[in-house]
């Protein structure tokens, strides 16, 4: 009896990760590169899942966006119209499953990684992920399924109430698309748009952290009047500086303001509970044995 991996493709815009795990989903073998041209970083991912291929009995892809994960679509499984320099409109599921025989899921990256923390948190069925880095999404699940309709949420690009410094400095962010998102105040670039410095250089004391902490307390707020999670749970680069965790749950306790019974704010906001950023990678061994099992 052959033994059955399942894949992960973390598709970031910085990184490719991809990873095979077993049965127990535990990693067998997992490698990242760097986010080059669609072509060059499809041929590696095509590259590593081949020498898995006898085995392989499904792969889930969890992408950056936006993306079309309505299978109807004609453009399903494909990056539609992305920031990201040379990748709007690229199939990437088509261009990857085209060399295999087995299923592949498809989903966002962050929709991953709720998926994984959903699996290493022993009875929340109800969380919300934001990952805060280089941009920002987020991923919402309830009752252990996908928050989404037509489309995936897009809540990076909610907007906020603008902070009293970013106001008195007519600074609205680093959107492309919008004036005051989230994404645009509080994603890892406004750090060096607002100070000149990048962002793991300034000292910790920097007002520019109380500004940030303000924005990403609002997306908790928001998550909470939204969709009563369980859990929030903030990964990514920005709330790996651990001053953070503690600036974010006393912003959002000031806002929020006691209007809605949540837990002890402690066990509500979190950093991720799967080690070294695997939550995506649990999550999309989970997500192609659902597809496998299908």
């Amino acid at each position: 009896m052959t033994k059955k991996l399942y894949g992960s493709l973390e598709a970031g815009g910085t990184k490719f990760v991809c990873a095979v795990g077993d049965e127990n989903f535990q990693v067998v073998e997992k490698v990242q590169f760097p986010t080059t041209t669609p072509y060059e970083t499809i041929a590696k991912t095509v590259e590593f899942f081949k020498k898995f291929e006898d085995d392989l009995a499904g792969v889930a892809i969890g992408s950056f966006g936006p993306i079309d994960i309505d299978e109807n679509s004609k453009t399903y499984g494909y990056i539609t119209k992305t920031p990201k320099p040379g990748w709007s409109d690229v199939d990437l599921v088509g261009l990857i499953a085209k060399d295999f025989k087995v299923p592949f899921y498809f989903t966002t990256d962050v929709n991953s990684s709720a998926y994984g923390e959903v699996m290493a948190r022993k009875g929340v069925e109800n969380l919300v992920y934001y990952t805060i880095g280089t941009g920002i999404g987020a991923g919402a699940i309830q009752r252990g399924e996908f928050i989404g309709g037509v489309g995936h949420t897009e809540a990076g690009h909610t907007y906020m109430a603008l902070h009293p410094q970013d106001q008195a400095n007519e600074f609205h962010g680093v959107c492309p698309f919008h004036n005051g998102c989230l994404e645009g105040l509080a994603a890892g670039p406004s750090l060096e748009a607002r100070t000149g410095i990048r962002g793991e250089l300034i000292e910790q004391n920097s007002s520019v952290w109380d500004v940030q902490a303000y924005y990403i307390a609002q997306a908790a707020v928001q998550a909470t009047l939204l969709y009563r999670p369980q859990v929030i749970v903030f990964g990514g680069g920005v709330m790996a500086q651990e001053h953070m965790l503690k600036r974010v749950r006393d912003k959002f306790s000031a806002l929020l303001n006691g209007y809605l019974p949540v837990p002890d704010v402690t066990d509500y906001i979190v950093t991720p509970a799967v080690a070294e950023n695997g939550s995506a990678t649990l999550g999309n061994f989970a997500l192609a044995k659902k597809v496998a099992e299908r």
